[in-house]
């Protein structure tokens, strides 16, 4: 009579997997939303300036990515096995990141435009809501998930970041600098990695 043995190895997936896969997808999005920046046409100071919005927007959108994959590195470590859940939470955050190139392309060549405007800043609240539900699936099979939680809600830096999408959002149609402005504000306050997960393991 033959026994079956169940491995608990084919039903744990090495975070060194997931993040492998998340490095990819990161990378291949920074690299689609540098292409945006098309050769100007012209060799002029005029045709180069031509191109100062988009190249703004880069850099904001780069910056953003950047800080999720750092982020995102910290709080892997907080679990020393994937679950399925956590894996479908790190799929919705990715998809909403490569939503990025798209919308930093648009905005870049419709600077000052409500639309993409509106769409960059509805792209970026989904981003950081993504990675909120990615935060709080890895606290619950991190083993001093309750500190972590604590800490978590004693930060205000992500609440902070949801409500200026939210409002950058509202004010696109009022008028889109105020949004520029509160997008930028979100880029600068998220400039230092975000540490705290570090501090509990």
């Amino acid at each position: 009579m033959l026994h079956e043995h169940k491995d608990d190895s084919h039903t744990k997936i090495s975070t060194a997997r997931l993040e492998a896969f998340s490095d990819g997808v990161i990378a291949i999005i920074i690299t689609i939303t540098v292409l945006e920046l098309k050769v100007p046409v012209g060799s002029t100071w005029r045709a180069l300036f031509s191109l100062l919005p988009l190249f703004i927007a880069y850099i904001v959108s780069f910056q953003t990515v950047g800080t999720y994959w750092n982020n995102h590195h910290h709080l892997i470590q907080a679990t020393k096995h994937v679950s399925p859940g956590i894996m479908w939470a790190n799929l919705h955050l990715l998809f909403w990141l490569s939503l990025i190139p798209f919308a930093t392309g648009w905005l870049g060549e419709n600077h000052g435009g409500v639309l993409p405007t509106a769409l960059y800043s509805s792209v970026l609240l989904a981003c950081a809501i993504a990675y909120f539900i990615l935060e709080y699936t890895v606290i619950l099979h991190a083993e001093n998930s309750q500190n972590l939680k604590d800490e978590i809600r004693k930060s205000f830096k992500g609440k902070i970041s949801l409500a200026s999408y939210f409002l950058a959002i509202l004010c696109a149609f009022i008028n889109p600098i105020i949004s520029d402005i509160l997008i930028f504000a979100v880029t600068i306050i998220w400039f230092i990695p975000d540490r705290r997960i570090e501090k509990h393991l």
